[in-house]
């Protein structure tokens, strides 16, 4: 019941209190909404303008019902660099205004189809190792920042020991706040820890402020008009079924954190629909593609902060910060091990509700077909398969989501097994209502 009241009190809570925790689930974000143009050649800035009104587009298509943080999609990383240095900058942006629109194509069959395939084509023993591969494949990122590389370990950016020193202070701070902070000091785990983890930094010789000094406090983005190039929209349209999978993956893992099945209310045809159309006016700026932030849904589960409205203050903050160079510059001043110290609590939290799906609907692992399923899902998808080429290859998330759909609609039933599935099913639907009915009560 504990839960339950958190989930009430936190759509109850004063508005500066909402405001304070979108300013926080702005902060777990961050790192990673600037780190991708960053790495494809586009204007951090501009992401933060994009990922602003791409979440309020976002809650005004799904009526305001999901707690959900849109933001840089890591997905298009190797698509749009490739994109970038071989058609420029404004057809990336074309061709990933078209690929949005694919979002809208599937939105609209499954509002035609309803919700209810997507428990048949996806069940417990899918979605489960999906969002473990969702936290787990995220989770090389966490430790290489945590140990002061770059998030692909590519780069030595700080010394080892300093770092792991800020990376723990942070992580043990966050998780001390969690669980042991009381009123509104509860509120801010992540917060804290970024605080606590920047002030060691500092000490450590870590941060630097020069940049911030000679910044001017105000700068518009550096918007770009898209350009429709058919060679460039033929090569990214085939990735959008990478991050509408991951979308799908996504909204489970926040609808068993809330307790609420958002696949159907508000609908997924309408999560779809939101993910897709905030891509595509993000492009129309000349920011990367949205989607739902795993980050944030970590940081969901940790604070037990349910109320949608506090993702329309971290959308607030991230406009406003793309306008003010100065503090945006600032923020990024915050050496990788503070931020890697704290997803590595985030990236296992998401890991955890994939587990917990497994375990609530009693998935019997002793079965060969389930076993085989979930233990090819986990490897394809945190061992790094890739299948493809240089210029296009499934890899991660997106992978393992065709694999883990395929092999549950391929690998042959029986009648012990179909009585499983339903049963799994119904198990998951019961959790869900009983969810709805506690909280009605309550």
């Amino acid at each position: 019941m504990s839960d339950l009241s958190n989930t009430h009190s936190s759509f109850t809570q004063p508005t500066w209190r909402n405001a304070l925790a979108g300013l926080q689930m702005l902060f777990v974000a961050f790192g990673a909404l600037v780190l991708m143009p960053l790495i494809t050649g586009l204007d951090p800035s501009v992401a933060l303008f994009t990922a602003g009104i791409g979440t309020i587009l976002f809650q005004f298509i799904t009526k305001q019902q999901v707690p959900i943080f849109l933001a840089s999609s890591f997905v298009f990383i190797a698509p749009i660099a490739y994109s970038v240095q071989t058609w420029g900058v404004a057809a990336a942006m074309g061709s990933l205004f078209v690929t949005g629109l694919v979002y809208v194509v599937i939105s609209s069959i499954v509002a035609v189809r309803g919700a209810g395939f997507l428990h048949k084509l996806m069940p417990p023993v899918v979605t489960g190792p999906i969002i473990m591969v969702i936290g787990l494949g995220l989770a090389p990122i966490a430790v290489n920042m945590a140990m002061g590389k770059a998030g692909d370990g590519s780069v030595e950016l700080f010394p080892y020991a300093d770092s792991l020193f800020v990376s723990m202070s942070a992580l043990i701070t966050t998780l001390l706040v969690a669980t042991l902070g009381k009123g509104i000091f509860r509120l801010l785990p992540i917060m804290s820890g970024v605080l606590v983890g920047y002030i060691m930094a500092t000490f450590m010789g870590m941060v630097s402020t020069e940049q911030v000094s000679n910044a001017s406090w105000f700068a518009v983005p550096n918007f770009i008009t898209p350009e429709f190039n058919i060679a460039a929209i033929l090569f990214m349209l085939p990735v959008a079924i990478a991050p509408a999978i991951e979308h799908v993956g996504d909204i489970l893992a926040i609808s068993n954190v809330t307790g609420k099945d958002y696949t159907k209310k508000p609908g997924l045809h309408r999560t779809l629909l939101g993910d897709g159309l905030a891509t595509s006016l993000a492009s129309l700026f000349g920011g990367p593609p949205n989607t739902t932030y795993s980050e944030v849904t970590g940081a969901v589960m940790l604070t037990k902060m349910f109320n949608p409205r506090i993702m329309l203050w971290a959308a607030a903050f991230a406009i406003a910060l793309a306008f003010v160079a100065k503090f945006g510059i600032a923020l990024q001043t915050i050496p990788t091990p503070v931020m890697g110290g704290i997803l590595i609590l985030l990236f296992g939290s998401i890991a955890g509700v994939g587990m917990n799906i497994l375990v609530k609907a009693q998935v019997d692992l002793a079965e060969q077909r389930n076993l085989v399923i979930v233990s090819t899902t986990l490897v394809f998808g945190i061992g790094g398969m890739a299948i493809g080429n240089a210029e296009f290859s499934l890899t991660g998330i997106s992978l393992c989501g065709l694999v883990a759909i395929t092999l549950n609609a391929v690998l042959p039933k029986t009648q012990e097994t179909e009585e499983n599935l339903s049963q799994e099913t119904a198990i998951a639907a019961d959790l869900v209502e009983h969810a709805r009915e506690a909280e009605k009560t309550k």
